[in-house]
């Protein structure tokens, strides 16, 4: 059965998906996948890393120093997005501009 929130993050998730994404904050991002020379991948869960109690400077710095580590060998990143965070930051934005409409 899905919910009223679940209607909300599929809304959003439409919404996002039709948007260009070469800007993204980290604090919008679950996942960052990297396509490795030679066909590997490597995969940063930053999702996982903010459960663990890493603070946003702290993911930062891994992730840059992987990059940093790897940068001959990464061919590719995709960045895959937390939908509700994107909508948790955008919403009373868009609320806000709604309300005068």
């Amino acid at each position: 059965m899905q919910t009223q929130v679940d209607d909300w993050l599929k809304s959003w998730e439409e919404i996002i998906n039709q948007v260009d994404k070469e800007h993204i904050p980290i604090e919008c991002v679950k996942k960052i996948v990297f396509q490795i020379q030679g066909g590997k991948r490597k995969t940063i869960n930053l999702q996982r890393l903010k459960t663990q109690g890493l603070i946003m400077d702290d993911i930062h710095v891994v992730v840059d120093r992987y990059v940093q580590e790897n940068s001959e060998l990464i061919t590719n990143m995709e960045f895959v997005l937390d939908i509700q965070a994107v909508a948790e930051i955008l919403q009373p934005e868009t609320d806000k501009l709604l309300k005068d409409i």
